[in-house]
């Protein structure tokens, strides 16, 4: 035990402790952070709070942003879509890129601002310049999606593959996409499979849908029902829509599932409810 209490990690919390109660704001930043993680302290998400509070009432913008995102989540703290937007700026005021990036993550799908993605555009960019690989991935999905921005696939490309190199699961997803379409890179099924099942790897839920898709499908590989159904039906828990109703189909045919219209039924009608519209009604009564 004693051997342990000299652990220089332990040595570093202390001290992180002993200057952040001194009033030392990047001290208290850092202190968060193992506080988040239980690194060499006791995990306390509702103590990182308040010391990311602090750090951020010293102008340390990292902390403005952590802080912001467990506002979103509502980890440590009473969840609040009305903190995020003003503690996402103000970290991104004071060079916090990954504010910058959530910050135009909210300008893009909200709550708590006005959708706006001339705005998201331009703090995607800027997190971008800085050199923050979420937000040259987020950039990238605006390129390739051509939402209210010129398309440019070429872009959006080399931004997914500078992302993706990092290990930014939403990078490797775009890029996964381009290569399933050959759209701005070879059409490659391997590669996109590999490149999809890295997203899913790292909880990208889209990475996982579209794994499913390619097992489904057999693109490059043996179909394999069974597993298109266990990825569809992880994608649907975490509620995406286009997963659920791809299970349904898969339940009305009995494909990698025993054919059960009742469970096809239920799940069509999760679909609905997360938003894929295809898999609601077209006329009263109709299920």
């Amino acid at each position: 035990m004693a051997l342990a209490a000299c652990h220089p990690g332990n040595v570093e919390a202390k001290r992180l402790i002993r200057f952040c109660d001194a009033g030392d704001p990047v001290a208290c930043n850092e202190l968060g952070q193992k506080l988040l993680k239980g690194e060499y302290v006791l995990r306390d998400e509702a103590r990182a709070a308040t010391v990311f509070q602090q750090a951020c009432d010293g102008r340390v913008g990292d902390g403005c942003a952590t802080l912001g995102t467990m506002y979103q989540s509502g980890r440590g703290v009473r969840r609040d879509s009305t903190r995020p937007p003003a503690l996402y700026k103000r970290g991104c005021d004071l060079s916090a890129m990954n504010g910058c990036t959530q910050l135009g993550v909210l300008y893009m799908r909200g709550p708590g601002v006005t959708r706006d993605t001339a705005r998201a555009l331009a703090l995607f960019q800027q997190s971008c310049n800085g050199s923050d690989m979420p937000g040259c991935a987020q950039l990238g999905t605006l390129y390739a999606s051509a939402e209210n921005v010129a398309q440019d696939i070429a872009k959006a490309a080399d931004l997914f593959q500078r992302s993706c190199a990092v290990k930014v699961a939403l990078g490797c997803l775009g890029l996964g996409r381009l290569h399933a379409l050959g759209s701005g890179v070879p059409r490659n099924d391997s590669i996109a499979m590999d490149l999809f099942k890295q997203a899913c790897d790292s909880s990208e839920v889209a990475g996982c849908f579209h794994l499913g898709v390619v097992h489904e499908q057999g693109r490059g590989i043996p179909q394999n029902f069974q597993r298109a159904a266990e990825l569809y039906r992880g994608a649907c828990e975490d509620r995406y829509a286009e997963a659920c109703y791809n299970l349904a189909l898969l339940y009305q045919k009995g494909a990698g599932v025993y054919r059960q219209p009742e469970r096809a039924t239920a799940f069509m009608r999760r679909a609905c409810e997360y938003g894929y519209t295809d898999a609601c009604p077209t006329r009263p009564g109709a299920s």
